[in-house]
């Protein structure tokens, strides 16, 4: 079944100057319409661009999924004259249809144009952002009549880079908003948000940078306007959700890795920001975690890595990448949780029983069946690797370390190649590599290969829902590695609460120095 369709409000990101207000609120769709025909397939910028034409996520949502825009007459929804679109019998039709994509244009009263040229506070766009939900929700509602429950309304918030604070500070701030506006959203998709601040040559964005609104990205500032003062006292982070406000599960992370071509300030932004960046907001900074009644962090937002920059024609937002994680996110029907647990660490033989300092990088790439992109890709070259050091996979007091979230797939059945086979199936590349090992701090040059891997394979994954399998989950599994060309292995699996299944994939390097431990994917059905 296809899942029912609801209205995407889409958050555009910090403008800093009057004339980029002026530039966005001269833009019907706040960047939003914007496409791409490059990509980088490596990070080596002297090499030519690749050829790939995505046309926007405007034009793509309408064409993919029927959404339409909402100007008519040169008017917006918020105007008090805009009158519905005329239907095909020249009657106006009443209200919004839900497949409508909606921009929140909150900078159109700090532009010269159609303002007083004054930034406001994000505070004020937190509750502006409330307002047009309400909005959207009242004309939705009256295009579906009646018989409707008012209570079942629900839309998608979409937002770029400060946008997804926007939003953030919309749901877990009370005071920023309306209860029946925070109770409408029903999943948040962000692309780059700088979810724990803005990193600035390695230090926190100052909180004495007023000017023009910047100190936004500042942790203090920002555990204000969050709700989340407690929090950020205890951990000094505030890339955490209370899952009483907003379950994370809900939510999901956009997260850019190139750095390089990162243009703003003649590139002095990406220089501050520094590696392991999409050149402005850091890996690190750019996800977030569930925080139960305590305080102690839950689970993870679903997160995804592409090697795109922050913005511009190599940006995030435009690109292919980001685009099929969106709609997997919005429509699609399974979800697959990755995880990887190590359970072994073997040193070089020559090394055992001395004390070791090492730093392990777990490197993953995703790509669906018939495609040409990843749906996640982690890397060493792009600083995007889940890293443990060697105390934490192999001293006990550590062993919660063991456990790394990697990344979440969405597949989605209308996206199949083969309609015919009711399987959805991914590639799954994994590799471990230590740069190096020290011994009391100095490196130890034996037995070392520059880009070495202690472990790398694809496994080809495919799996058949309930509905398609006769009642139970059908997954399978091969590592390419053994000559295998699909998947063939079929994984017993154990059955979770919410009706997800887990099962267990094993690898183990052999030899020394190697490493060992189990894939472990949580799956289950999305949009039922």
């Amino acid at each position: 079944m296809e899942p029912e369709r609801h209205p995407i409000i889409y958050v555009r990101g910090y403008a800093m100057t009057e004339g980029e207000r002026n530039e966005t609120a001269a833009d019907p769709f706040c960047g939003f319409n914007l496409g791409s025909t490059v990509y980088r397939a490596n990070i080596d910028k002297t090499a030519p661009a690749k050829k790939f034409v995505f046309e926007s996520p405007v034009l793509r949502l309408a064409a993919d999924f029927g959404y339409r825009t909402i100007y008519e007459n040169g008017l917006d929804i918020l105007d008090p004259d805009w009158q519905p679109r005329t239907g095909a019998d020249g009657v106006p039709a009443k209200g919004l249809p839900p497949e409508s994509i909606v921009i929140y244009r909150y900078y159109n009263d700090g532009s010269g144009l159609l303002g007083d040229g004054k930034a406001r506070a994000i505070e004020t766009y937190a509750r502006g952002l409330s307002d047009l939900v309400l909005r959207v929700k009242a004309l939705v509602c009256e295009r579906r009549g009646s018989d409707h429950d008012p209570a079942a309304f629900r839309c998608y918030l979409v937002a770029h880079s400060m946008g997804g604070l926007v939003v953030r500070a919309f749901l877990q701030n009370r005071k920023l908003g309306d209860a029946a506006a925070r109770a409408s959203i029903d999943k948040v998709f962000t692309y780059a948000t700088p979810h724990n601040g803005i990193d600035v040559g390695g230090f926190n964005t100052p909180s004495w940078l007023s000017l023009n609104e910047m100190d936004t990205f500042n942790r203090e500032r920002m555990a204000g306007f969050l709700d989340l003062k407690a929090s950020f006292k205890a951990t000094g982070r505030v890339d955490h959700v209370p899952e009483k406000v907003f379950p994370v599960s809900r939510m999901f992370c956009m997260v850019g890795t190139n750095r390089g071509d990162y243009e703003v300030g003649m590139g002095l932004s990406r220089t501050f920001a520094g590696h392991g960046s999409d050149g402005l907001v850091r890996v690190e900074n750019a996800t977030v975690w569930g925080i139960d009644a305590a305080g102690t962090p839950t689970v993870p937002a679903a997160v995804a890595y592409a090697y795109r920059s922050h913005s511009g024609p190599f940006g995030i937002v435009n690109s292919e990448e980001a685009y099929q994680n969106l709609t997997r996110f919005l429509f699609g029907d399974v979800r697959v949780d990755v995880w990887v647990d190590i359970t072994g660490v073997a040193l070089p033989q020559a090394l055992e029983g001395r004390k070791v300092q090492a730093l392990y990088q777990v490197e993953l790439l995703t790509g669906p069946r018939g495609k040409r992109w990843y749906l996640s890709r982690r890397t060493a070259e792009e600083d995007s690797p889940a890293c443990r050091t060697h105390a934490e996979l192999t001293e006990a007091s550590k062993k919660d370390r063991r456990s790394i979230y990697l990344s979440t797939v969405f597949l989605a059945n209308r996206a199949r190649v083969d309609q015919e086979r009711p399987s959805l199936a991914y590639a799954m590349n994994l590799g471990v590599r230590v740069p190096d090992y020290q011994v009391e701090k100095v490196f130890w040059p034996d037995q070392h290969y520059e880009g070495g891997y202690l472990f790398r394979d694809t496994a080809i994954v495919e799996m058949v829902p309930p509905a398609a399998a006769g009642g139970d989950w059908s997954v399978k599994f091969s590592w390419q590695g053994g000559g295998a060309a699909q998947a063939a292995t079929e994984l017993p699996y154990r059955k979770l609460k919410e009706g997800k299944v887990q099962v267990l994939i094993p690898f183990d390097s052999g030899g020394r120095p190697g490493i060992s431990g189990k894939v472990r994917l949580v799956i289950g059905a999305w949009n039922t």
